[in-house]
Parts: C-alpha cells; structure tokens; sequence
C-alpha cells in the first residue's frame, strides 16, 4: 500500500466478545459506524509519520513506556523525536489536568528534529489528564485516544459520572475516543495494574504499529537488568507485553506500518543529558562537580554510573557554590574540570565564574536551561538564561557561550568547549534546555578521535623570564603554567592583577588587562565561520533562532518556502562571541526577525518594548532592526505554532529593515 500522510490515519477498533466493530476515520466528530460483518478485515496502512503521547497520573509510569516506544522505533529505522510530560509538581493530586505525566513520541521514515504538532493518538490513563494536553494544544479534532475504561465502573459516583461526562465531551469536541480495559487486562497478570499496565500499553503500541516485539522485550530487559531486578521481574514484563500485544492483534481491525528512514549507517539513540555526559567522556573531561538540580541532574546519574571507566570523577557538592569552586580549584591544578547546573545554579555560580575569567583559569559549564525566574518552571523549558550567561558578572567578564541546537550538538559541543576553555583560558559555557535535555533522537554514531582529548599535563620547566599571563598582544592568549611545574609556581588572585599576577590597581594595568581577555573573543571570532542560511540568500523574511527551536523553526519555514513565500533562517551555535558575517546576511532580506522561547513584550505594547533576548543581542551588535517573536509556554515551540506567527508578519506592517542592515554592513 502506498505510503498515505497523517490526516488519512484511522483506527479501527473491536471489542474482543463483541459482535459489533467500532471505526471512525481522522477529521470526524465521534460518531459511531458500525461494520455489517462479524470478523473483522485485518489491513496494514503505510504512514510516513506517527505522533504518539502516553500521558498519566504521576508514577504510573507513562515515561518510561513512552520512552521506551521511542527507543523501539528509533532501533526500528524510523528517525524519533521524543519530549517528556512532567508535571510541575513532584505529586501532583491524581486525575486533575496539573497532574499529566509521559511521554511525546514523533517518529517516521525521515529525520524528526522537533515534537511535531497536535498529536494523531493519545494513550490516557484517565480522563482528566487529557485535559492538561488539550490546554497544551496537544490534540485536534480527529485525535485518536484510547482511554482506559476503569472510571466507568469506579466505586465512587462522582468519579464514575465525571467519567462518563469526560468521555462524551471529549467526543463533542472532535476527537475518536477508544474505551480500552487497560486495567482489567493488566490484573490479569499482576495484583497492582500501576506496576504493569504501562508495559501493557507499549505492547498494544506494538500491535497497532507493527512493531517488533523482541526488540521490545529486549530493551525492557535491559531497563529492569540496570535497575537490578531479577529476572523474575523480567518475565513478569515480558508476559505484559505479550498480552497487550495479543489483545492489540485481536482489538485493531486495522493496523500501520511506519517504514524505516534511508540507511544511514551506524546510530545511536539517547538523550541531550545523557549525550552532554557522554561528550564531556569523549572530551577526555576528567572531573565534574555539581550540585542535583532539574533537569541536568540526569547527566551527573549517567556519569556517575560510567565516569569512572574513563578515568573520571564526579564530585555531588554541598551546593552550587561549592560545586563551581571545586571545579575551578581542579582545573587549576591541571585537571580538565566541568560543572553542570540550571538556572538557578547559574545564579549562584556567578560570582565564582567571574574567578575563573579573572584567573584566566580553564571551565566548561553546562547550563541545562529552564523556566525561570527564581524556581520558575522547574520542570518545563525556556531560553530564558543567554543574557545572564553573557553578562551576569560585576565588571566585564568576557567568556565563550555556545547553544546546542541538536542532542548531536550536545555530544559534539562538550569536545568543542573543552578545547576551547583550555586554548583560550576562560570559561566555555554550553547552553541546552530542558527540551534537549530529556528528549530522545538518533543520530549518527560518534568515530572517536584521540585529537579530541585533552594533552598530557606538561611539566616540563617554565621558560625562565616568562610570566604566568604572558598576554600575546593581539589575540590576548598566553601559555598556562601548571602547580608543580619547576619554575612555574605564581600566586592566584581574583584581584585585578598584572602579567605576573601581581596585585596591582594601576588604571593603565587595569585596562590592559581587560583590553587582554576581550581580545580572547576577536581571536576566536576570526576563526569562525558565518552562519548557514536554510534556504535562499536572500528574500522577505530571515528567521533567527538558537538553541533547540532550530528543528522547528526550520519545519516552519519550509512550509511557508513551499507556499511560494521568500523565507530562510539561521540558526547561531556561537552567541559569544557571534558567528561572523550576520550584518551582510541581515542586509540580504527585507526584514529579520528572532524566534525564541522566553519573553518579549507583543510589537504594539505600550512604551519602551522589551525585545527577546537574542534580538536584543543582535539589535546591540549589528545595529539593525530585528524584530522578534517569541513565547514562555513551557513547553516546545510546535513548528505550525512558529508557521502562524511568519504568516502573520509577512502579511502585517513592520518596519522595513533593509535599509538598516545594510548601513550596519558597512
């Protein structure tokens, strides 16, 4: 059968006993059909893209089966994006639309570089969760959910009608509602359906979707063999999947077939923590210290369970505070040190970041942003922290700050950094978010390189006469001496300092050396090269992006490409110092405008407007007009969201930026 696309998905349902056969088809509003024959006719449709969302109560444990489906389909060939639900609080009460929890899943036979849009079928373990997903935009008329029946026959009369009256008017409202016996199905294998019902599910995800079940079980081994379980409990979950497999065969009269993406060789499927730990091994990173915070905590669990067979270390601190101060004080010693944190660690590592500017000591910090401010949206994402990362310091403390765009980048980006703090001698700090953080992609296995680590501490003698900040007068970059290098011994001070170290507050010394560590920048900014237009060179609209919105902002202006609109983007790895070249690509389109995930005020607000903050950066350094639109949902730009919002500048009146940019080129 030819591949169809998304809105010809239908879901063909029975009720094993029943003589009737349920079918609705995508787009409709809930009615009934009923089939005239009693045997269902088993078909497989071809679809070349599937969104999926396991959503639940908190520890019911929606995340892992969803994960876990992600996991299956990326090993199956199908390119997979994945984005956790997670309430914001740690228990939220049960069956309230604050309280969904699990897992997104976006697969198909090409590359998935973003969440997609409103969703194709939702797995909802009660009807109020669906609730929070539907305020999220998660679903659309003809969204598929199949939803556990158990509420109908609940002991309380006020569960059993709320129940009842979730179910007709999620119906009202256009989406196909399967009633599923989840539960039942499920205690027919274990005494408590929250320890089974979620295997049960990805095994009724593998029959409607073809998927290979041993594969399957062969990951759902390897999670219980890490967490320890015995092998009882393994066959436990394996029998679960088997039978929501075995219902999900009996159930669907009509099953799809995602077929694998193009062979691309060798891939490996992870997520951005799990690939920023992983990167700071392949960097040859030898120590990181940090202090737990969501949601970078997972990257030190990675660590800390394989640090140690490359020779590493990982220090859990007292607090933020300490956790900074120990890396420094290793990298000082000679140690290749890291620390990661969030937000908030952000805050309170910046005192000590300034040391390391000062002290032209080397560090690589991993800011895993999120919802902000003070403790926000610990849980959710935003790109609220690029001008706290670039200026959050008393004095000028110039540093290097790079944005992982990919969960690649974020394995990639950790080699980049720790040579660059090293050559340079300052902080590098690598910026993800939550979004990249927890979601799960594939992407092509890593070929290591010995280059990629770091040399072997020299301790050869100091050349006599050299002294410890020895400034070369154009780049600003000096050899670094190592404690117990013969010759090599100076005293550290986070003073304002001469090339000796000497403490000194001499205005002409004091300029020197912060005209020294700028030039730091110039020099690396030299080595770079401009940014990569997706898309033409030139025409109505560049979109500018950062960070993890790069997949989306890319889908979206490939839309809009297609209906005839000159549109192109960019996207900036390097927002200190900024890739080169940006006021010639400016001056190439009428307008420009940034993309962002954290606040600006709306383009007709009242007094001075409040930009975003990329468009702020780039308003300040190139001197032209950038526009911006951007928003603090918590969650990740969907691509047709993005695609709404170009229409509606396109079609509206903004300034006409060409004029600008090409006087900034000049």
């Amino acid at each position: 059968m030819a591949p169809c696309g998304r809105a010809r998905l239908r879901v063909a349902l029975r009720v094993p006993g029943a003589a009737a056969y349920l079918h609705h088809e995508h787009g409709g509003r809930g009615r009934v059909a009923y089939a005239a024959s009693t045997e269902p006719i088993m078909s497989t449709s071809v679809v070349n893209e599937q969104i999926i969302e396991i959503v639940s109560d908190s520890g019911e444990g929606a995340q892992t089966a969803g994960q876990l489906f992600g996991t299956l389909a990326a090993k199956m060939g199908n390119g997979v994006w994945t984005v956790e639900i997670i309430p914001a609080e740690i228990e939220p009460p049960p069956r309230s639309k604050a309280g969904a929890s699990g897992v997104r899943v976006r697969f198909g036979s090409r590359p998935m570089t973003n969440m997609g849009d409103e969703a194709d079928l939702v797995v909802a373990f009660n009807e109020q969760v669906l609730y929070g997903r539907i305020d999220a935009g998660a679903l659309r008329p003809g969204t598929v959910v199949l939803l556990d029946d158990k509420w109908a026959a609940h002991p309380e009369a006020a569960v059993r009608d709320a129940y009842r009256d979730g179910v007709e008017d999620l119906r009202a409202r256009g989406y196909v509602v399967r009633e599923v016996p989840m539960e039942a199905e499920t205690l027919r294998l274990v005494d408590n359906a929250r320890r089974g019902q979620n295997m049960w599910v990805v095994g009724l995800l593998c029959a409607l979707y073809d998927r290979d079940l041993d594969v399957a079980k062969a990951d759902v081994a390897g999670i219980f063999t890490r967490r320890r379980k015995g092998p009882e409990v393994i066959a436990q979950n394996h029998a679960l999947l088997d039978a929501g497999y075995a219902w999900g065969r009996e159930a669907f009269t009509e099953r799809f077939r995602v077929p694998p993406m193009e062979t691309r060789g060798d891939m490996v499927v992870m997520n951005g923590n799990a690939a920023v730990a992983m990167g700071a091994m392949a960097a040859g990173i030898e120590l990181c210290a940090m202090y737990p915070i969501t949601p970078a905590t997972s990257a030190s669990h990675y660590l800390g369970a394989a640090f140690h067979k490359a020779g590493g270390f990982v220090h859990q601190a007292e607090d933020e505070i300490a956790a900074v101060s120990f890396a420094i004080g290793a990298s000082y010693a000679g140690k290749t040190a890291m620390t990661i944190t969030s937000g908030p660690g952000m805050a309170l590592k910046t005192e000590m970041i300034g040391l390391a500017v000062m002290t032209e000591v080397p560090l690589v910090i991993v800011d895993v942003q999120r919802g902000g401010p003070s403790t926000g949206l610990p849980t959710k994402v935003e790109q609220g922290d690029l001008l706290h990362a670039l200026y959050a310091a008393p004095g000028d403390a110039p540093k290097v700050v790079m944005a992982a765009s990919s969960i690649d980048e974020c394995f990639h980006f950790m080699v980049t950094a720790r040579s660059l703090a090293e050559t340079f001698r300052t902080p590098v700090i690598v910026m993800t978010d939550a979004n990249l953080a927890t979601g799960q992609t594939a992407f092509p296995y890593p070929e290591l390189d010995e280059r990629w680590l770091s040399p072997p501490v020299d301790q050869t003698p100091w050349p006599a006469g050299v002294p410890p900040y020895a400034w070369d007068e154009a780049t600003g970059l000096s050899p670094r001496p190592i404690p117990g290098q013969p010759g090599g011994m100076y005293v550290l001070t986070g003073l304002a300092h001469d090339e000796r170290s000497r403490v000194a507050y001499e205005a002409d010394i004091n300029q020197r050396a912060a005209e020294r560590r700028s030039r730091k920048l110039v020099a690396l900014q030299e080595s770079l090269r401009p940014p990569v237009v997706h898309g033409d060179d030139h025409g109505e609209l560049l979109v500018v992006g950062w960070g993890s919105t790069r997949g989306a902002i890319e889908e979206a202006v490939d839309a809009l490409r297609a209906d005839g609109h000159r549109v192109s983007s960019i996207h900036l790895r390097f927002l200190s110092p900024l890739e080169p070249g940006l006021p010639e690509i400016f001056a190439r389109f009428d307008r420009v405008m940034t993309v962002e995930l954290n606040y600006s005020d709306p383009p007709d607000a009242p007094g001075s407007r409040r930009y975003a903050q990329l468009a702020w950066l780039l308003r300040a350094q190139t001197l032209v007009d950038v526009d911006c639109w951007s928003r603090i949902p918590g969650a990740p730009l969907p691509p047709g969201h993005i695609a709404r919002a170009l229409r509606e500048r396109l079609s509206g009146t903004l300034p006409d930026t060409r004029r600008t940019a090409r006087r900034g080129a000049r």
